[in-house]
């Protein structure tokens, strides 16, 4: 069913004109169109301005095809599109977008022209997403009404718009165009001007971040990019994402995020540069982090740096037994999904009753699936019936696999790899679950070091698909061999990494959680709107606040802590305003009130 077109009576901005026809410039068009508005679409290039044209063409018709637009619509929405070469073209706009490339002499250049061009009251917009508006509206002859309008590639799918004032401009002009990214369908949210801006701003951090890890070979960029996808819920991982967005992009909007936080975090990785200016770009030019069957295309293909298939490893140790050490929601969720694989578990807690109600705790969620149509009754009753609960660790003495999974504690930890070394028998894998402190550690609290691995699972268990494998440099082959042949026998996603503070996942994660924090206490936006901008403007499935919420803010802070006293990087510092609400016992949703308050329950 065709989706009814947007009122156009309602704006004043009815005339549109579009600078610059590349993917952004294409997309804007089509968005103002399919709203009812005239739109001016220019380029420089005349052949660009015919493929854009294409572009709307094909699109529309992909729209009929769906459903979305009926052949009448889509006839409107063409007509109200006409494209030129000539910025003479814009003098009948009540409003110019400018998405031209991110230089601040061709945005200059542009801006001036138009300056001789349009009508007194027009708006000037700059797309940009890494340039000052402040410093492009001081360029031109009216400096009210200049400001940033940045829409998300894709736009007509993205519905985040940043609105962007900058100290010169007028509250009407900003209010003009919020009011139109309204009726656009978009969700416009209010930033002040800072290179990137919210969405940006955060996001940039934490790709460079990832590139500088692939950089040093911390881990390759298949592992990278599943672990942010899997741990995290993401759309794509940061390496596939550095390739979408273009590597020379990217590089621009850190240099000018750079300059003006100072904050290393911000400084383009060196690879950043090698690839920008050896013309790997990304997707656009068919080589970038990954390699694409053609210049423009999604397709990946092989090169020198994929993986082999099913490429032969270290045959690993036979495990038909897995004993769980702990007797909380991590330690419940590992021994179901143990379970549920065929392997016998042993679920030994500090006591039997602890032991015996986290294995309730299995019951109830197997009771749960069974319930909801994912296993059959029998099949839960099976799996139950692997686990046995154990209130004493010399249950372990015939386990092939030992995996703890109790508090986040160094020394708890290392005492249990202690008894873990006298009970358990010679040549059985030990496993520590942590997600931020040093596998290594634990190891040495033992007598056989080669035994030991990190297999970080992710919260919750049974739902979430990735483990991250740590090996530390005493980490014997057949034992890293040995789990990732579980990971694949119990449907886990491993990912491979060493054993540093965070591993993939928490060491990209959690400095853009205390980025997000900051520009809160920086004022320059609430947390309503950066949440709003990392789900609409990044596609994540929560923002930032909500996740620390859920989280909790004292795992949170300690993560951090552990963090920046292993990198000791200034900008890695926990924001005080994450301490202060530690401090005052403002946990998040397990305390009622964190960044935000909760209901009780």
């Amino acid at each position: 069913m065709a989706t009814p077109l947007s009122d156009p009576s309602l704006s004043p901005l009815k005339t549109v004109a579009v600078v610059g026809l590349g993917t952004m410039g294409t997309g804007i068009t089509e968005v103002l169109a399919k709203a009812g508005r005239e739109v001016i679409g220019i380029d420089v290039s005349e052949a660009q301005a015919a493929r854009s044209l294409a572009g709307l063409e094909a699109s529309t018709a992909r729209a009929v095809a769906r459903g979305k637009l009926t052949e009448q619509e889509r006839a409107d929405v063409l007509a109200r599109v006409r494209t030129g070469t000539d910025l003479t073209a814009a003098a009948d706009a009540d409003l110019v977008i400018e998405v031209t490339p991110e230089s601040y002499d061709i945005k200059h250049q542009v801006i001036r022209e138009l300056d001789g061009i349009v009508r007194p009251e027009t708006i000037l917009a700059t797309g940009t997403n890494a340039l000052s508006v402040t410093r492009l509206a001081a360029d031109s002859a009216r400096p009210e009404r200049v400001l940033g309008l940045h829409f998300f590639n894709p736009a007509p799918a993205m519905k985040l718009v940043e609105v962007v004032s900058s100290v010169l401009t007028a509250p009407s002009a900003v209010a003009a165009v919020t009011g139109l990214a309204i009726e656009l369908g978009k969700e416009p949210v209010a930033v002040g001007d800072r290179p990137g801006f919210v969405a940006d701003g955060l996001l940039f951090g934490y790709l460079n971040q990832a590139a500088a890890m692939y950089e040093a070979k911390y881990a390759s960029r298949e592992d990278i990019d599943a672990a942010m996808r899997l741990g995290c819920g993401l759309p794509m991982g940061p390496l596939a994402l550095l390739d979408l967005i273009g590597i020379d992009t990217a590089r621009t909007v850190l240099d000018a995020m750079y300059a003006e936080s100072r904050d290393r975090l911000h400084a383009p990785a060196p690879i950043l540069k090698q690839l920008s200016e050896a013309g790997l770009t990304g997707r656009k030019s068919g080589r970038g982090f990954y390699t694409y069957e053609a210049p423009g295309s999604a397709t990946v293909v092989r090169d020198a740096q994929t993986p082999l298939d099913g490429a032969a490893l270290t045959p690993g140790r036979t495990v038909r037994s897995v004993g769980v050490a702990g007797s909380g929601t991590m330690a419940s969720g590992i021994a179901e999904v143990f379970a549920k694989a065929g392997y016998e578990v042993v679920l030994a807690a500090r006591s039997e009753e602890k032991a015996q109600a986290a294995k309730a705790r299995i019951g109830k969620s197997l009771d749960r699936s069974v319930g909801r149509g994912r296993m059959t009754a029998e099949a839960a009753a099976r799996t139950l019936d692997l686990i046995t609960p154990a209130g004493s660790y010399d249950a372990f003495c015939d386990v092939d696999l030992a995996v703890e999974a109790v508090a986040e504690d160094l020394e708890v930890k290392r005492q249990l790899f202690a008894t873990f070394d006298k009970v358990c028998k010679p040549g059985a894998v030990l496993a520590t679950t942590t997600s931020s402190l040093p596998v290594v550690s634990c190891a040495r609290a033992t007598s056989r070091p080669q035994d030991v691995i990190g297999m970080h699972f992710f919260n919750p268990a049974p739902a979430m698909k990735l483990v991250e494998v740590v090996r530390t440099v005493l980490t014997a082959e057949d034992v890293h061999a040995t789990v990732r042949e579980v990971c694949t026998k119990i449907r886990k996603h491993a990912v491979d990494c060493g054993d540093r503070a965070g591993f993939i996942v928490n060491a990209l994660l959690f400095p853009y959680l205390n980025n997000a924090i900051k520009m809160v206490e920086e004022h320059y936006a609430s947390l309503d709107d950066i949440d709003a901008a990392m789900k609409l403007g990044g596609g994540y499935p929560m923002g930032p606040f909500e996740l620390l919420d859920v989280v909790g803010l004292d795992v949170s802070l300690s993560i951090e802590k552990v963090l920046h006293r292993e990198f000791r990087d200034p900008g890695l510092a926990p924001a005080p305003l994450l301490e202060h609400l530690v401090a005052a016992g403002c946990l998040g949703r397990k305390t009622g009130r964190g960044f935000r308050e909760y209901a009780r329950r």
